[in-house]
């Protein structure tokens, strides 16, 4: 699988062009993105295939030096069962932001 990597913004493209898989996390507040959405086609779940997208965004946030929260609800699971990424949350703006998902 081949991600594409824009501004805020992974991505993967099917060969008829049309997006499969994505994730966005804007900028929020300086030095902080918020993962707000994530999408995998139908045809690609199941197999871990959001999983693995969330680990690009990780890796990607870190990359560019970033701290991470989330109002995506896919998202917020995942951060609370990959607790290897703890070091990435900013659990006070994730309170802040959306109290019901802290993480």
């Amino acid at each position: 699988m081949e991600f594409i990597y824009e501004n805020h913004r992974i991505y993967v493209k099917n060969s008829e062009d049309k997006i499969i898989v994505e994730a966005t996390f804007p900028l929020y507040e300086k030095d902080i993105v918020v993962v707000d959405h994530t999408f995998v086609d139908p045809s690609l779940r199941g197999q871990g295939v959001a999983s693995q997208l969330m680990h690009e965004v990780c890796k990607h946030v870190e990359k560019m030096g970033y701290k991470v929260v989330s109002t995506c609800p896919y998202a917020v699971v995942w951060f609370k069962k990959h607790k290897e990424y703890d070091y990435l949350v900013d659990l006070v703006t994730q309170t802040k932001l959306s109290p019901e998902c802290k993480i």
